[in-house]
């Protein structure tokens, strides 16, 4: 499954320095409640001119007429025919079927259910995949992103370890979440993974999110500073660097706050599902003042009731832009075990590690390559 998977990556890496005319074209989507943006992808780029319409989420059939529209559009520019539809858009949503519906507070008129995918599949005759914009930014990252850059980088260190997992985390207006393992989008039975609504480390009744997303940098700021005026977290960056006036304890203590409550979750995340955590989303511009909290917090310990005290994290937790944790997570602790009854050698690293990344390829960009990649690797 190794090797199909590094395949997969090098013949995408190949494909996408070509510029080969030939190569699958896929429609894209970037859906928001307010504006649908059209687009459409070849060798992982775009191909074409961005369409903007209104989406009129309020009205269920002006919506879904856009959405015909706008695809049209878009394949009227084309020379050749695309060869699917693949796009993200907001959940509850049985995704695997392309039906979303249930309470979307950005499309109201979705409320009672909607066979997008099916709708869009027939008119258009071609394949419609529809995912979670964070399942979509994992899988972008896992197949072009951060989980190849951190094994070359890993092979380049003289490591012969290398990774197939990735845990994709968006820090935004929500706080989303993807997983990817050996190469696959792991979808869930009920298109349901999520750590959104995982207990806040301070505030064990609210969800984490609260404590992440960009609405929880703004009330710590207000609450530690006193001050009303509702910034936004570019504001409270600006005041942590010095660059605006303000409380600047408060707003590096709300980016802070903000690590440790993602980093307890995440610890979570990663104990159970074991792979490469990168981080996107539009808080990441203040990775200096969150990143040292939630690593402290994922090397954290706890405790057992026999008294004993243990890593929360089973593995050892790195930071990966951080260069000397990088020499430190690829270096290990390889040795040679004998094999018993055999004068034979094997090499065994007993150090389990992981480590954190902030995606250098960039949220939009990840998600967009995921949406690409994903309907090629599947139809």
């Amino acid at each position: 499954m190794f090797a199909l998977y590094i395949k997969i990556i090098i013949v995408t890496f190949v494909d996408m320095e070509s510029n080969n005319t030939t190569q699958p074209i896929v429609i894209t989507l970037d859906a928001g409640g307010t504006n649908f943006v059209f687009n459409a992808m070849q060798g992982g780029k775009a191909c074409t001119e961005s369409i903007t319409m209104p989406s009129m989420a309020h009205d269920l059939d002006l919506c879904l007429g856009t959405l015909i529209k706008g695809f049209e559009e878009i394949i009227s520019k084309l020379d050749a025919k695309p060869q699917a539809i693949s796009f993200a858009f907001p959940g509850p949503a049985d995704y695997r079927n392309g039906i979303i519906g249930g309470y979307l507070p950005n499309f109201p008129s979705f409320r009672d259910g909607v066979a997008l995918g099916p709708m869009l599949e027939e008119h258009f005759g071609i394949p419609v995949f529809i995912n979670n914009d964070a399942d979509l930014f994992a899988y972008g990252e896992a197949v072009g992103g951060a989980l190849p850059r951190i094994n070359n980088k890993l092979a380049e260190a003289g490591s012969t370890k290398r990774y197939r997992n990735l845990l994709g985390f968006t820090f935004g207006t929500g706080f989303g979440f993807g997983f990817v393992m050996d190469g696959v989008l792991n979808r869930g039975d009920n298109s349901c993974v999520e750590t959104f609504c995982l207990k806040h480390r301070d505030y064990p009744g609210y969800i984490v999110e609260d404590g992440v997303a960009i609405r929880a940098v703004k009330r710590v700021y207000k609450e530690l500073s006193g001050d009303d005026s509702n910034l936004e977290p570019r504001d409270i960056c600006a005041i942590a660097d010095g660059t605006m006036s303000g409380n600047m304890e408060a707003a590096k203590e709300a980016f802070a706050t903000l690590g440790r409550v993602a980093g307890d979750a995440m610890a979570t995340a990663v104990t159970l599902m074991d792979g490469i955590i990168v981080i996107g989303g539009g808080l990441t511009g203040a990775k200096r003042y969150f990143m040292p909290a939630l690593i402290e917090e994922m090397r954290s310990k706890i405790k057992t009731m026999s008294g004993d005290t243990i890593n929360r994290v089973q593995m050892e937790v790195y930071n990966l832009d951080d260069e000397h944790d990088f020499q430190e997570f690829a270096k290990g602790k390889s040795t040679k075990i004998k094999v018993y009854g055999s004068t034979k050698e094997v090499v065994y690293d007993p150090v389990k590690r992981v480590g954190v990344t902030i995606s250098d390829i960039g949220a939009s960009n990840a998600v967009s390559l995921g949406a690409y990649l994903y309907a090629i690797n599947n139809i």
